[in-house]
């Protein structure tokens, strides 16, 4: 298949990451894939890394310049399906799609559990212009069928996934001697984009109330959050206990030096790739029910589930990780069976590639 994604957005985090992840993983398997996105966008510079080529389209916002140029793209290029994933570019290429006499299909992924508008022309956008709709998770998947009334046959929930090979259980101390962090210490971690509502505020928060005094806490991304949580830190005097670790392209290692990874969403997520990532690396998480989180973290089973936006929760769950061994145990053995056994990289390969056949096989009847 001709497989052609866009991407308007210009961040960099779990969505963009998973879009070069699954074009690669469908370029090894013999398809033709490229991305188009800005050329200021952080996923285009990205892009060459994964092995994924990129046009550089200047579809970051709904002008006619970008649905002229990507209709132009179109129009040049032998495209089978186009797989769009945000607003923007969703609505650039259903609108370039139609104007062509013999179009790609359009298939939509639907990354956040955000709400969406229940207008007739986000019906349309969704229920007509968009032959298959795939979203990160089940709660996401119902929400569409319930808020846009889209036939559900034509909506598919594929959490991404994570390759178990790069994922792996390693030596905690020489992941933190290779990252220079202290051996001797328990460290609490979080990888997400510094993003309001990936709650990184409630995490520093939960630093001074809990009763493992010297554990530290490492944050692994960045995002339009950093400066806030700075100025945090320094309020609540943890300079000393709270390091900023930045954008990483592996994190692999980071996570393995973890005694408890920590990610308290409040809103938007579907299934998180960093907690399958922590789970398959075999550490124990404290997490909450934030979107599709719940697919993955099952209280007491495969992980400590807290309450949303609740500092005094979250600490008291990270202290009960740290001092309960067989705990920790249990819930590692538990979350790495299911995190391997449905969100494998192999999995969502698999069900992507049946969607976008589907797709094709659909567009003489749907059209």
């Amino acid at each position: 298949m001709r497989i052609l994604h866009t991407e308007a957005s210009l961040g960099w985090g779990g969505q963009e990451i998973r879009i070069l992840t699954e074009a690669a993983g469908m370029i090894g398997r013999g398809h033709r894939v490229a991305l188009a996105c800005p050329r200021e966008a952080r996923i285009y510079a990205e892009a060459q890394r994964f092995g994924v080529p990129a046009a550089a389209l200047p579809i970051g916002r709904k002008r006619p310049l970008g649905l002229v140029a990507l209709r132009r793209f179109l129009a040049t290029h032998r495209v089978d399906v186009v797989n769009t994933h945000s607003s923007t570019d969703s609505w650039l290429a259903a609108l370039a799609c139609r104007t062509l006499k013999a179009p790609p299909v359009l298939v939509r992924t639907r990354h956040i559990s955000a709400p969406v508008p229940r207008d007739r022309l986000t019906r349309w956008l969704y229920a007509k212009a968009t032959v298959e709709t795939v979203t990160t998770g089940e709660a996401i998947r119902a929400g569409l069928i319930r808020d846009l009334g889209i036939a559900p046959e034509h909506v598919t929930s594929i959490p991404t996934g994570v390759d178990p090979l790069r994922f792996t259980p390693r030596d905690k101390q020489a992941a933190r001697r290779s990252l220079k962090l202290p051996a001797d210490m328990p460290l609490i971690g979080i990888a997400a984009t510094l993003r309001s509502w990936k709650g990184h505020r409630f995490l520093v928060d939960a630093m001074p109330l809990l009763s493992h005094r010297d554990a530290q806490l490492v944050i692994i991304g960045d995002g339009p959050q950093r400066d806030a949580l700075q100025r945090q830190i320094a309020e609540l005097g943890l300079r000393d206990r709270v390091r900023l670790a930045g954008n990483q392209n592996d994190v692999a290692p980071w996570l393995a030096a973890l005694d408890v990874f920590a990610l308290p969403s409040y809103t938007n997520e579907g299934v998180p790739q960093a907690l399958v990532q922590a789970m398959l690396v075999g550490v124990p998480c404290v997490t909450t029910d934030a979107g599709a989180i719940g697919e993955l973290a099952i209280g007491e089973h495969t992980a400590l589930v807290v309450a949303k936006e609740n500092a005094v929760a979250l600490a008291a769950a990270i202290d009960r990780l740290l001092g309960d061994p067989a705990l920790s145990a249990m819930l590692v053995a538990a979350a790495h069976e299911r995190a391997a056994a449905k969100f494998g990289l192999a999995a969502m390969l698999d069900r992507m590639d049946a969607v976008f056949r589907r797709a094709i096989d659909e567009r003489p009847r749907r059209r």
